[in-house]
């Protein structure tokens, strides 16, 4: 993140979209910072005991930039908003897309269902941020997310980087649900 955090606190109107597999996926899926807890990648099979670094919030800090965290299947409107939105931000923007990636192991024509599912659940909370609000008297961040309307378990069992660590050690993967429930309460 060190070249995208100097991008956005030199201020300047950049728009970026982040693609984000939450793995090393141009190397072959390894764990990474923005693997999710719990999440099992290449040489980390046990799956990862903390949390992934949040990108958005990092960038939410300097009070100057828009941010958003987007599902191109979840919730279309939300989608199209935020681009339109960063796009019309004089300074820099940021949006942070869930994407699917070939390390989640599922069949990628379920991307759509499954990016669906990821905001359902609460797994990938959407959101925008945009300092304009101020201006107005309103509050910055938007929670565009309604509270979880599907199991978290579930989601979290339709991808083998998740699936697996149940395989292994199914209390592990217990655990390792709840703290994730706790973590995106």
């Amino acid at each position: 993140y060190g070249g995208l955090d100097h991008v956005l606190a030199m201020g300047q109107d950049v728009n970026i979209l982040v693609l984000d597999t939450e793995v090393y996926s141009n190397t072959g899926g390894q764990q990474s910072k923005a693997t999710p807890l719990g999440a099992a990648a290449k040489f980390a099979t046990a799956g990862k005991a903390t949390p992934k670094k949040d990108l958005g919030l990092l960038a939410m800090t300097y009070g100057t930039a828009y941010v958003a965290r987007i599902a191109f299947g979840g919730k279309d409107t939300q989608t199209v908003r935020a681009f339109q939105e960063a796009e019309s931000f004089p300074g820099p923007s940021l949006l942070i897309a869930y994407s699917p990636c070939i390390a989640h192991g599922y069949d990628l024509k379920f991307g759509i269902d499954q990016q669906k599912l990821a905001v359902e659940s609460g797994y990938w909370p959407l959101y925008r941020f945009d300092p304009r609000r101020l201006d107005k008297g309103e509050p910055p961040l938007q929670l565009d997310s309604v509270p979880s309307r599907s199991d978290l378990t579930q989601f979290m069992r339709n991808e083998t980087r998740f699936r697996l660590v149940e395989h292994q050690d199914p209390e592990r993967f217990r655990e390792l649900v709840a703290a994730a429930e706790r973590h995106n309460a």
